[in-house]
């Protein structure tokens, strides 16, 4: 190549995104679909999970303040209302031979067991931000590693060392690479923050669930005035 050409070559070399994309060898091009399918994949369970813990968290307040004050949570649907419901048929389940310990016990392992059955389904999604933000950066590495390759390829072919030959292929390359971060860093910061949450969420349920367990263990009258009318 005549060095005089290099720098026109290089002026007319699109630097703008789409145009790095298309202008990619096809493995850097296939990393950078791949990236961006994995970043779209990634704010979908992002945006669906800020709206799920938001109501979870909710629901977890609401629970532990009625509670707390001697109430009992009447929701229809969420969290709340299927640990009620466990707490309550576990209730009625009694056998009058048991010890009140015992019974309590009964109680909140129903309840726990119903907890944990709605913190595996907000779990869903988690191990994917998990693994994209531990292996996105390494995807975008290797199309930089590819990328760079091809670089110094084409500076042999051309026996030319200018910046004008190897700064379109660098630039591809690197471009993989900041796709990577940019698929990485927010999953990373959402799994730590929604894995917090869900923290949360059991630790203000269960602190519930043993209030609730002792106060539905002490009461019998209730059960026994439903036996004799039934």
């Amino acid at each position: 190549m005549d060095p005089t050409t290099a720098p026109a070559a290089a002026a007319g070399h699109d630097f703008s995104f789409l145009g790095l994309f298309l202008q990619a060898d096809p493995i850097v091009k296939g990393v950078m679909i791949l990236l961006v399918l994995g970043s779209l994949v990634s704010w979908t369970i992002i945006i669906e999970k800020l709206v799920r813990l938001a109501g979870a968290r909710r629901q977890a307040r609401d629970f532990g303040r009625l509670v707390a004050t001697g109430g009992m949570p009447e929701a229809r649907s969420g969290i709340s209302a299927r640990v009620v419901a466990a707490a309550q048929e576990a209730w009625r389940d009694q056998d009058p031979s048991e010890t009140r310990a015992e019974r309590r016990e009964r109680i909140e392992r129903a309840m726990r067991a119903a907890l944990t059955l709605d913190l595996k389904r907000l779990q869903i999604g988690l191990p994917f931000l998990a693994s994209a933000g531990s292996a996105a950066p390494f995807i975008g590495l290797f199309g930089t590693v590819w990328g760079i390759m091809n670089s110094f390829s084409s500076i042999a072919k051309s026996q030319d060392t200018s910046l004008a030959v190897v700064a379109p292929g660098i630039a591809e390359a690197l471009f993989a690479t900041a796709i990577g971060l940019v698929v990485a860093i927010p999953a990373v910061l959402a799994y730590n923050k929604f894995s917090s949450d869900l923290a949360k969420v059991q630790g203000t349920f269960v602190a519930g669930i043993g209030t609730l367990g002792n106060r539905l263990a002490r009461d019998r009258s209730h059960h026994a005035r439903s036996a004799a009318a039934e």
